[in-house]
């Protein structure tokens, strides 16, 4: 990304707590290269047969309105994943799930749903509800009921999809051809339901390549999503905590959604991740840990900054499920990064710039209003602490942006004992000094902001390694 602010590194004298000032320009309007954030830019998906668990969860309710309240707009919600592809319609069901498992933490290998499925989703869920619905078992004739039912049921219904990660389809899957496939199943379902498909929804293609492959029907389609886990825990693999929450290797990370989301917004659609979150099969130790939410808050604004408008984090299995950000023991470490950079884009929110260059391990972020005013900045600290040795820390200097030449901002810090804090375990993570969730994700305790003192028109902030902080001007 090309950063059109003046950043300079001023190497200076100091402790070892704060060996680093960097001094930052701040924009006194909205650049050009500014990007525009969705009003649920953060939002949710649910794993498919466990979506009706999550309605009889309070902290669903409650988390979901937690963020609702920082945006001033309802949380998009995608009800998908591996078992919607395992799932068939029963018009006659009287539950909304129907399926045997050995042990409540497994997936079901089969299931069907019933017409309660959708209207739970009509009843429970404010914001655009997206719906995954099976394509891998070929019968077009059921999805196409289920895909009616839904429309019929869900009022705030945004988009359907058909099939998940078809890309991981066996060779042998009738499916197998799926760009031609998508173009089929939008043209003989449209006419029932409307024009609202979500089309790809793949993990290990890119999405580029398969709007043209789609044709006219292209025009059946409203959204294009992509999965997106940075790291792995499958089959045993390896994961790196310090690896994830890294600025520059965000940074780097991301810059691979441009070029598709430039392809769908060309062709007139919008572009999500419509599942994500930090390593797939569950997350892996690294998922529930404090480093995994501050990687949130830098993995949400890079989307933004490389025009994804949407992210889906996903929340899997109930109880089996290390990246959730809640159901499992407690509202966990990752919620606490989401409801940080939620507040750091606020209502006010409509354009972001990032401020650094993105190849170091501090981010500086600034915030504009729908006026072009900036209203807020953010800094990360990405410098991995893991609770050994001395916790560092950088101090970064601000001018410009309308900083008066003297007088008092306010700041938010979002902290733990270490990157590696679980709050399922103790750890205790703070937004304000004193602000926690208990499990049913109630806030608990008060946020308080920090005093910072601008002199001669320079704002400067300290930020611990494995930290982050908002600054409002």
């Amino acid at each position: 990304m090309l950063v059109h602010t003046r950043v300079d590194t001023i190497l200076l004298l100091a402790s070892s707590l704060a060996a680093l000032v960097t001094a930052i320009t701040v924009p006194t309007t909205a650049p050009s290269t500014a990007s525009t954030i969705d009003s649920s830019l953060v939002a949710v998906s649910l794993e498919f047969f466990a979506f009706p668990g999550y309605t009889n969860l309070v902290s669903t309710g409650t988390c979901l309105a937690n963020l609702q309240n920082l945006r001033g707009a309802p949380v998009a919600i995608r009800i998908g994943g591996t078992t919607q592809d395992r799932a068939t319609y029963d018009p006659t069901l009287a539950t909304p799930v129907s399926f045997t498992v050995a042990s409540p933490t497994d997936a079901p290998t089969s299931l069907t749903f019933g017409p309660s499925f959708f209207t739970l989703a009509a009843s429970n869920l404010d914001g655009n509800v997206t719906v995954g619905l099976n394509r891998q078992l070929n019968n077009q004739a059921n999805t196409l009921s289920a895909a009616v039912q839904a429309k019929e049921s869900i009022p705030q219904l945004y988009a359907i999809e058909l099939g998940n990660e078809p890309d991981l389809y066996a060779s042998t899957s009738p499916i197998s051809a799926d760009a031609a496939s998508e173009a089929s199943w939008f043209k003989a379902i449209a006419p029932s339901v409307g024009n609202i498909f979500q089309a790809a929804v793949y993990i290990s293609w890119r999405t580029a390549p398969t709007i043209p492959l789609l044709g006219t029907s292209i025009s059946n389609v409203r959204t294009v999503s992509e999965h997106s886990y940075p790291q792995s825990a499958c089959n045993g693999a390896t994961t790196n905590l310090q690896t994830l929450m890294s600025h520059s290797g965000i940074v780097s990370y991301t810059k691979g959604f441009a070029a598709d989301a430039a392809s769908a917004h060309a062709a007139g659609v919008r572009y999500f991740l419509g599942e994500t979150n930090s390593a797939t099969c569950g997350g892996g130790g690294i998922s529930p840990t404090f480093g995994a939410a501050l990687w949130i808050v830098d993995y949400v604004l890079q989307g933004a900054l490389n025009s994804v408008e949407r992210l889906y984090f996903h929340q899997g299995t109930i109880g089996d499920c290390q990246y959730c950000w809640w159901g499992q023991f407690t509202t966990g470490a990752p919620f606490y990064g989401a409801y940080f950079v939620n507040e750091f884009l606020g209502t006010d929110g409509a354009k972001i710039e990032m401020l650094d260059n993105g190849t170091g391990a501090v981010a500086s972020y600034v915030l504009f209003n729908s006026a072009g005013t900036p209203v807020r900045l953010l800094v990360y600290n990405s410098n991995y602490f893991d609770g050994t040795g001395t916790r560092s820390s950088t101090s970064v200097s601000f001018t410009g942006g309308g900083i008066p030449a003297s007088g008092t901002a306010t700041a938010l810090r979002l902290t733990g004992p270490n990157a590696t804090s679980r709050v399922d375990e103790g750890g205790v993570v703070t937004i304000g000094g004193d602000l926690t969730f208990d499990g049913d994700c109630n806030a608990v305790g008060t946020q308080t902001r920090e005093n910072v003192v601008v002199t001669g028109s320079t704002l400067t902030v300290t930020v611990q390694a494995s930290e982050a902080l908002i600054v409002y001007l």
